[in-house]
């Protein structure tokens, strides 16, 4: 394992030179090239190859060559997405009542985690620091605090969640 490392470390400065000429004709970040090569390197079948050096600079211009066809393949967008499907009075019903559920689970939390989380829900958006002044807390506990509390949170609103049905031939 040792050996490997070595070589390892022997192989970046001659793997990062490689990267960086071949990274902007790819199209590509030099660490993202570096990477990939690396992950070529994890999956050879053989561990380190006999001649690391000359597998380096060819796994370099393979993984340079596969991201330049992907470049080609790529197609942008025509356009940006139709808007169609934020109209309507559908989804300001759902937002609705996503907030609904929300707001009568922070209701339901122990009462320590009511107050912190209806501040941070408030539509004032307040800072940290007026949130620890109105709570009577140190700035520096709210975090924690916020943590345990939006945990449980969770928690709650995933009990509620109902399991998924069965499926197939389940009895």
């Amino acid at each position: 394992m040792d050996l490997l490392l070595q070589e390892v470390h022997a192989l970046t400065p001659l793997l990062a030179a490689e990267a960086a000429a071949e990274a902007p004709g790819a199209g590509i970040d030099a660490a993202d090239l570096e990477q990939a090569v690396w992950v070529r390197l994890l999956e050879h079948p053989d561990g380190v190859p006999a001649e690391p050096a000359g597998w380096l600079r060819t796994a370099v211009r393979a993984e340079a060559r596969l991201a330049r066809r992907r470049t080609l393949h790529e197609q942008p967008y025509a356009a940006e997405p139709p808007a169609a499907y934020d109209a309507g009075p559908e989804p300001a019903a759902l937002a609705a009542e996503r907030r609904r559920v929300l707001r009568a689970a922070v209701r339901r939390l122990p009462a320590r985690c009511r107050p912190l989380l209806a501040l941070l829900l408030s539509p004032s958006d307040p800072t940290y620091r007026e949130i620890a002044g109105k709570l009577g807390m140190s700035q520096g506990s709210l975090g924690p605090m916020r943590s345990r509390c939006l945990g449980c949170l969770r928690r709650m609103l995933a009990a509620e969640v109902a399991p998924p049905e069965r499926r197939g031939m389940e009895p």
